[in-house]
């Protein structure tokens, strides 16, 4: 009997313990938390992404490209939603009433509970003018953005555009939700981790009419959002303007490169687009149209466009047969101008014909012979044309010359495999594939391309990695240098002297010197006609300045230009006396220049 006795009491005892736990609980709700409190007077506990700005785009002499504009996104809860005034807001927001059914239903679809953007970027007038009758849509609120602004409509192939993240950014980067933006092309995309910064979290109590009541816990689970690193890029500004200027209704483009760095001073493709057309709620319908315009102005044709190099080409040979002691500078070559074979010169000229007048008069047979020598040198074609290609790949032709270029193209100096596909194993020679000894054929460069080769000549043998952005600015204002590497091409320094000296000659001696010669600037360049066989031929020309301690590397390809001297060298001639003077001086070259202004060649059918 007292063995039951006791364990009741032990029981009581228990029942007991457990009901004080329950009444220290409740005290604990309702007199100790606050929290609970808040929410058994019907407040609403909301999160709100607390977005960064994104980092601003600099050029090389910190005058601003690129910065940011307030906008609004319009977001739904649905669960918290109740009956509303549909045609009010509708009309609040210039939206049609199917369109704000429609996103309703992908809204809860989406998910019930957490919130879905409905209208995106508001402007700083719609949002003032929701904000006042925001009480009358529960489950509704607006979270604030930051939309680019670019600060004049141009490089927008260099500096991109930023769009929404999709499904399948999302999966790869666990840091994007739904409606956030990425960088989509140019320096946007490639150096998005760097712009992007880090969002933040806000957590706020909303009352049942839909209206702010403060912070939750007094913002002890609020995170500051941590702004985005700004970008220093290479571009100079007032220069890539006046390439714009130069270059409008021509398709085409332009590179310049300050040879000593990689750092490139204009990046231009034509026809090109005002990024401002990819902000803002008018943004899907702009892509559109960019997209199915017959001009393509999406296509970076400075990274992505396949040219042949043409006569351009033709110092690379040089210097090859020069490294493989197949020709000397005074080697000579008998040209017979149109009657020339296996391939006519284009020039009249002095013959016989050594290697500065070679480049200076471009002759064909000239360097057809140079070619030949090369192949010829080894027991077999094929060996000589591996030697030949192994030069060639080391000014960086044939592969991508960085990782900046988001869509660039390698260009092509096709494998010795391709020819004995094509032609048999043993059945090709230097004949067979004469037309490289020109630059045509099947070899193909870009334009980025072409710019290198002419800063590696300026350089006599190198080039520095070609690069757009030279330092990142972190919120603290400290600056971190990027660093890119130096790579040497197979080619002595001693060789480049006399292909110098040739392409000094084009810009002086020949009809050239019409379009492209400064009389304060030593200009050394080379013009190409490439053969089109849809229109026009294009217009191509490299060059660098001055012939010593040189400051700027560029090249200007301008298709259905008709011939090298007539666009692209005049054209890459008043970029340099602008980058280096500063100025155009003289009544002939302020009239070249309004020339090449004035000039639309989008039509090639059109009288030039």
């Amino acid at each position: 009997m007292d063995r039951f006795a006791k364990r009741k009491y032990i029981i009581g005892a228990i029942f007991v313990i457990i009901g004080f736990i329950y009444i220290l609980q409740l005290f604990s709700i309702q007199v100790i938390d606050s929290s609970y409190k808040q929410y058994a007077t019907k407040n609403v506990l909301r999160r709100v992404i607390n977005y960064p700005a994104r980092g601003l785009i600099y050029d090389r002499n910190g005058k601003l490209l690129v910065y940011n504009k307030a906008a609004y996104d319009l977001l739904v809860t649905p669960r918290e939603v109740s009956a509303f005034d549909t045609v009010q807001l509708c009309s609040i927001l210039k939206i049609e009433k199917e369109v704000l059914v429609d996103e309703l239903k992908k809204a809860k679809k989406y998910s019930r509970y957490k919130p879905s953007v409905i209208v995106k970027q508001l402007s700083p007038e719609m949002y003032a003018m929701l904000q006042e009758k925001l009480y009358k849509y529960p489950g509704f609120f607006v979270q604030s953005r930051t939309l680019r602004e670019y600060a004049r409509p141009i490089a927008a192939h260099m500096l991109g555009y930023v769009g929404e993240v999709n499904q399948s950014q999302i999966a790869k980067d666990g840091y994007y939700s739904q409606g956030d933006y990425i960088g989509v092309t140019g320096i946007e995309r490639t150096y998005e981790k760097e712009l992007r910064g880090r969002k933040g979290m806000n957590f706020f109590l909303v009352d049942v009419h839909n209206r702010l009541k403060g912070a939750y816990n007094e913002g002890a689970n609020d995170s500051a959002a941590i702004l985005g690193n700004n970008l220093i890029s290479t571009i100079d500004r007032d220069l890539q303007t006046y390439c714009e200027l130069l270059m409008q209704n021509k398709r085409g483009a332009v590179v310049a490169i300050e040879p000593a760095t990689g750092e490139i001073l204009c990046f231009f493709s034509g026809p090109d687009y005002d990024a401002n057309l990819l902000v803002g709620r008018e943004r899907s319908k702009n892509y559109s149209i960019l997209l199915n315009d017959s001009l393509k102005p999406l296509t970076n044709r400075a990274i992505s466009a396949a040219y042949s190099p043409g006569s351009t080409f033709k110092t690379i040979n040089a210097l090859i047969a020069l490294e493989e002691g197949t020709i000397t500078d005074q080697t000579s070559v008998s040209c017979s101008g149109k009657a020339s074979s296996p391939i006519r010169c284009t020039h009249n000229h002095e013959s016989p014909i050594r290697l500065v007048g070679g480049i200076r008069e471009s002759c064909n047979p000239y360097f057809w012979s140079t070619f030949k020598s090369i192949i010829n040198k080894y027991k077999t074609s094929e060996e000589g044309y591996k030697k030949w290609r192994e030069h060639v790949m080391s000014f960086g032709l044939g592969t991508r010359l960085g990782t900046e270029f988001y869509g660039e193209s390698t260009g092509n100096i096709p494998e010795s495999s391709y020819y004995n596909r094509f032609f048999g194993k043993g059945r090709w020679n230097a004949l067979t594939i004469r037309s490289l000894a020109i630059g045509q054929g099947e070899i193909i460069e870009t334009p980025l391309q072409m710019a290198n080769l002419a800063a590696v000549i300026a350089n006599r043998g190198y080039y520095i990695d070609p690069h757009l952005v030279k330092s990142i600015s972190d919120p603290d204002n400290s600056i971190r240098e990027l660093e890119f590497s130096r790579k040497n091409t197979s080619i002595h320094p001693e060789h480049f002297e006399k292909v110098i000296e040739g392409m000094l000659e084009v810009v002086e001696r020949t009809n050239t010197r019409y379009t492209a010669r400064v009389d304060s600037i030593d200009i050394c360049g080379k013009t190409g006609t490439i053969q089109n066989s849809h229109g026009s031929d294009h217009s191509a020309f490299i060059a660098f300045a001055p012939m010593n301690n040189p400051k700027i590397a560029i090249a200007a390809f301008v298709e259905n230009g008709v011939w090298g001297a007539r666009y692209a060298a005049p054209i890459a001639s008043l970029l340099i006396e602008k980058y280096l003077n500063d100025t155009i001086k003289g009544n002939n070259r302020i009239a070249l220049e309004k020339k090449m202004i004035d000039a639309n060649l989008l039509n090639p059918i059109q009288p030039k």
